[in-house]
């Protein structure tokens, strides 16, 4: 015997379908089976954050915590000056961005010998650890000695780590937190549209590698203005929703 479908049970199926595939959607962002669409997802979030946490460090500490290139720039001059606080400074930004860097590369490469499913996750959810550490922060009566360095220090340390998760994760074709190579990238894109253009040669421009590009920078930049908003609204404690993210999606 068989039984005609029930039109009302395949709508409620269809209900129940459309938020498993977009949780399977989420869950596959830190995946580590790796697609171009699940790359492109994770570059434009952790970009959206990390213009949030950017945006955060110049608002509450004065500096720009993924702006590497500044620091060694103002590293060369203020040795030259013998201003020897400043030149301390920027040698403990830059290290913690380094040290940043290399937790990624130590943490993946743990993950891939022990834990292969969560090689990716595990970065990503300790970056977002280390947001609610910041948070904490603006919670602790900390002077402002101790306070200043350490949220800096945090902040650096979070995008070199960031940064250099989603370099090993889309091998070395994304950064979101160097700006000044998606800008770069931008130019050579465009120099090669106009030059196929001019000269009629078969040299063009990589249309989905631009439209990465420009969906990067304005990620970054529309994470910058939120985080503005937010940290100077509510300070460090702003982390928290940022770190929410973050652990959202490595724990899933």
């Amino acid at each position: 015997m068989t039984f005609a479908p029930d039109p009302k049970a395949s709508k409620a199926q269809r209900h129940r379908v459309r938020p498993t595939l977009a949780l399977r959607k989420f869950r596959l962002i830190a995946s580590h089976h790796r697609t171009a669409s699940s790359d492109r997802a994770l570059a434009l979030i952790l970009a959206a954050i990390a213009g949030a946490a950017n945006a955060g460090g110049f608002i509450l500490l004065g500096s720009y915590t993924s702006h590497m290139t500044g620091y060694l720039s103002a590293l060369a001059d203020n040795l030259f000056l013998h201003n020897l606080a400043l030149v301390g400074q920027s040698l403990f930004a830059i290290s913690l961005f380094v040290l940043g860097a290399a937790t990624s590369a130590v943490v993946i490469n743990w993950g891939r010998a022990h834990a292969r499913t969560r090689q990716y996750s595990l970065p990503i959810g300790l970056q977002g650890g280390l947001l609610i550490a910041l948070a904490a922060i603006s919670a602790t009566p900390l002077p402002q000695a101790i306070a200043h360095p350490l949220g800096l220090g945090l902040l650096c340390f979070i995008m070199g780590l960031q940064n250099a998760t989603i370099t090993k994760i889309s091998y070395a074709r994304i950064r979101t937190t160097h700006a000044t190579g998606m800008i770069t990238d931008i130019g050579i894109e465009l120099g090669r549209a106009v030059y196929g253009r001019a000269f009629h040669s078969p040299i063009t421009a990589d249309r989905a590698k631009l439209t990465l590009l420009l969906q990067l920078l304005t990620s970054f930049l529309l994470g910058g203005l939120v985080g503005a908003f937010g940290y100077s609204l509510i300070g460090f404690a702003f982390s928290l929703p940022l770190a929410a993210i973050l652990l959202t999606m490595a724990l899933l």
